[in-house]
């Protein structure tokens, strides 16, 4: 059973062969520019955010005994 199914498979993969293409909406070439363009868009967006650490001072967190979840790296100035 499972032969007939490999046979028939690989029958139908040949006759496919013989097959026009679908028509694309462009050159191939096209696809490719433009994702292209589409990705350094994206990288620029991305780019444009790495400043956004520096906007403030960085600044110690409080070490809050009674937290829920205490920060473990500490080093023992919350208690």
């Amino acid at each position: 059973m499972l032969l007939q199914q490999i046979v028939t498979s690989i029958a139908a993969a040949g006759d496919a062969a013989h097959e026009e293409p679908a028509p694309l909406l462009a050159e191939p070439w096209v696809f490719g520019v433009s994702m292209f363009a589409l990705l350094v868009v994206l990288m620029f967006i991305a780019w444009s955010y790495n400043n956004l650490g520096n906007r403030h001072a960085a600044t110690d967190e409080h070490a809050d005994p009674h937290r829920q979840h205490p920060n473990k790296h500490d080093r023992g100035q919350g208690h």
